[in-house]
């Protein structure tokens, strides 16, 4: 892996022997995401929030301004731009790394310039024919980084009956079509993350074998990987817990994904989740010393 100057480099956020996955914060500046839709529309509470993560734990917080739900339509940029711009500026501004959450080249460009280090695509850079070219720049230029995330669909159409033959395979089949296009445009292999797609377009058993065998994409690939369970539909199915009930649930099923070697864990409790990061990583590093020493 080399670096954007030419020299052996590894991703900033791979997880190395000894340290706690990482946590990256939701911060959803819509209002109607599904588990905190309308809570931070205004900029000032979005602001105090993302900061109240950042303090509790999180290496990164990931700005929102289009709802990926199941069923969301899409909005225009210019409303997107308008809900996450101020909060990005906002906290770049307070020392806080920030993520975009974004499908929209012309806010990836955007967030970029206000000092956004990452951009996290639902859409592995495919939706907007732009955002392949913003990536590019922004990772030469600007060593940001950039999340590939897999979606069968669309937010819009993603849960209407999705279906495969094997998610496990399909899913690895994508993410090689996918490096190899940002690979070939110029992306840095040590600038990619990469993002099964808990939840978009799969159903609960779907979700529940990408979980179990999420250290096949990690051996596969040997890039950082985030797993995004926070609060989702598929503990709901399982558990019947509330949207706002799962910390519990979410902490069991990224703990699990930490124990196969994920990375970062997306969530929206970063004090609790935390917590979970910092046992499943040091039982991990145990693990690992443990067949190291022919124990």
């Amino acid at each position: 892996m080399h670096d954007r100057k030419g020299q052996q480099k590894s991703s900033q956020w791979l997880c190395q022997a000894g340290q706690s996955a990482w946590v990256m914060g939701v911060l959803n500046c819509t209002p109607d995401s599904f588990s905190d839709g309308g809570k931070f529309i205004d900029v000032d509470r979005a602001v105090q929030h993302g900061l109240a993560m950042w303090n509790a734990g999180a290496k990164i917080i990931d700005v929102g301004g289009e709802s990926t739900r199941p069923g969301a339509k899409p909005i225009a940029e210019r409303e997107e731009l308008q809900r996450v711009m101020p909060v990005i500026k906002a906290l770049v501004a307070k020392g806080c790394k920030v993520s975009i959450d974004t499908r929209h080249a012309m806010v990836m460009k955007q967030a970029v310039q206000a000092g956004a280090c990452m951009i996290n695509d639902v859409s592995a850079l495919l939706f907007d024919d732009k955002s392949l070219d913003v990536a590019v720049q922004a990772t030469l230029d600007a060593e940001v980084d950039v999340c590939l995330m897999h979606m069968q669909g669309t937010p819009e159409t993603m849960q209407q009956a999705p279906k495969y033959h094997d998610v496990l395979s399909e899913v690895e089949a994508f993410f090689e079509k996918c490096l190899e296009r940002c690979l070939c445009a110029g992306i840095p292999e040590s600038a990619l993350l990469l993002d099964p797609g808990i939840g978009f377009g799969k159903s609960v058993e779907d979700n529940l074998v990408l979980i179990a065998n999420i250290g096949v994409l990690k051996e596969r690939f040997g890039l950082p990987i985030l797993l995004g369970v926070s609060r989702k539909s598929f503990i709901g199915s399982l558990t019947g817990g509330l949207v706002d009930e799962r910390e519990l649930e979410t902490a069991v099923a990224g703990s699990i994904g930490i124990f196969q070697g994920v990375d970062g864990v997306r969530v929206h409790d970063v004090a609790c989740q935390y917590r979970a990061c910092q046992v499943a990583s040091a039982l991990l590093d145990v693990k690992g010393k443990y067949r190291k020493n022919g124990v």
